[in-house]
């Protein structure tokens, strides 16, 4: 198939010279009609980034390539109820547009406890908790303060001066996330100059539950993470994800896996410490990330 190099649309690619005949117009016209209905129903089969390279065949194929109809195909079916919550206007003037400016921007939610944004490769759905929207045991006391920080998307983040019983909890409906896609949960986070007592191995959990469990059972499997890189030749516990360091400037610690194929329910999250009473101080929480498991490359 053959695209010509000038506008977009059948017409502008039907275009003959004067000297061709009315039969020879009528072929070439209903031709290239076949050959961009290929092309639409190609594109439409690809991902974002295959799309992206097709631009680069030339002029016709871009046109295609970059068309509201294949990236509103892109983007999630629940983009406009989701771009409604935000706390400031989306502001975009063609659908690739917004594909990539959700894929790089996370957009506040939800009076800016929520934050959304796209996974590049596939325009999955990701989500983070911001520490407003978690349940901090003691939060509401002297024993942990609220702060604002120019690094964090969210204009709050909740810094522990003090405790003995560490207790971080997250909710999410499934339904919010995408479809038949493996997520990974993340307790965003970093730790204050006076820090002490966060060399402590937390237990960690993420699950679906659906009300037929109890979902504070004691006796579920849970990981053990540590915040602070450890010697694991001197650690015997199953240890789960180890810190990173995230583009952002803030930590990860990877709390758990899970695979969502479902639509009720929640999905719950948890990071505690609650076995070794010592107190523990200087840990700065900006929130869980939720996000699609990367498959070439972590974000």
């Amino acid at each position: 198939m053959k695209f010509e190099e000038g506008g977009c649309g059948s017409g502008a690619a039907a275009t003959t010279s004067s000297s061709s005949s009315d039969v020879d117009s009528s072929i070439s016209f209903v031709l290239l009609s076949e050959s961009e209905g290929c092309m639409r129903h190609i594109l439409a089969h690809t991902s974002p980034r295959d799309a992206c390279r097709a631009s680069l065949i030339s002029r016709g194929v871009k046109c295609f390539a970059n068309s509201d109809a294949l990236w509103e195909r892109f983007l999630p079916d629940d983009y406009r109820e989701i771009i409604s919550r935000a706390v400031d206007p989306v502001r975009y003037s063609s659908k690739k547009e917004l594909y990539f400016r959700l894929c790089d921007s996370p957009v506040l939610l939800d009076d800016g406890k929520l934050s959304f944004s796209l996974y590049k490769q596939n325009g999955k759905k990701s989500f983070m908790l911001g520490a407003k929207a978690l349940s901090i045991a003691w939060s509401a006391t002297v024993f942990w303060r609220w702060r604002s920080l120019p690094e964090s998307r969210f204009s709050e983040v909740s810094e522990l001066v003090a405790v003995c019983w560490l207790e971080i909890k997250g909710k999410l409906k499934p339904s919010m996330l995408s479809s038949k896609t493996t997520y990974a949960a993340y307790l965003v986070y970093n730790i204050g100059p006076l820090s002490r007592g966060l060399d402590f191995p937390a237990k960690t959990l993420v699950r679906h539950v659906d009300g037929t469990e109890d979902a504070d059972d004691d006796d579920v499997a849970m990981t053990v993470a540590y915040l602070k890189p450890l010697n694991t030749n001197t650690h015997k516990e199953k240890i789960g994800g180890v810190p990173q360091k995230r583009t952002d400037g803030w930590m990860e610690i990877e709390l758990g896996k899970f695979y969502n194929d479902k639509t009720v329910g929640e999905i719950d999250i948890r990071f505690t410490e609650t076995s070794e009473l010592y107190w523990k101080s200087g840990l700065i929480v900006e929130g869980i990330d939720i996000r699609p498991i990367n498959e070439e490359q972590h974000t």
